[in-house]
């Protein structure tokens, strides 16, 4: 991710980070800071194996504080309360159909959020690239990793 990269988030998923946040920086640091206490307690902290895992865990939990937060501070909340939409964009719930298949529904979220099997996919993925800036009616191909993927859109809420 570059410096002050735009992240787009719906309101649901900056609250679930915000959550993760408190979590990391209240209840989940102090239960490692005691591990540390109880390690250090031990004595030969080089051969302390105890030791060793808490500043181990300590690092990546530092490091998920700083990601979260950087997240939140570049947070573009997607407003899905836009009534009339037009073109593809972000937070728009889009239908599509590729041939033969029945209509698929998925709403463009970033990246953060993403999670295709559920219907949520990436503005920056093959397929929303694609799709973004698109009209109902317009005929998608999409290079994805398994080929060509041509679809309709055939919606936009």
């Amino acid at each position: 991710m570059t410096p002050n990269e735009d992240v787009y988030l719906t309101a649901e998923g900056a609250a679930k980070l915000k959550e993760e946040l408190a979590h990391l920086k209240g209840p989940a640091r102090e239960e490692l800071a005691q591990r540390l206490r109880s390690a250090i307690q031990m004595g030969d902290l080089s051969e302390n194996a105890d030791y060793h895992k808490a500043k181990e865990d300590q690092a990546f939990l530092e490091g998920r504080i700083q990601e979260l937060e950087y997240l939140l501070i570049n947070a573009v909340i997607i407003d899905e309360s836009r009534a009339q939409r037009d073109v593809v964009d972000v937070g728009a719930h889009v239908t599509i159909q590729e041939e033969d298949y029945p209509p698929e529904v998925y709403m463009m979220v970033g990246a953060k959020e993403a999670d295709p099997r559920n219907g949520r996919i990436s503005n920056e993925s093959p397929i929303g690239q694609a799709m973004l800036g698109r009209r109902v009616g317009d005929t998608v191909t999409a290079e994805t990793p398994g080929g060509k993927l041509k679809f309709k859109i055939l919606k936009i809420e």
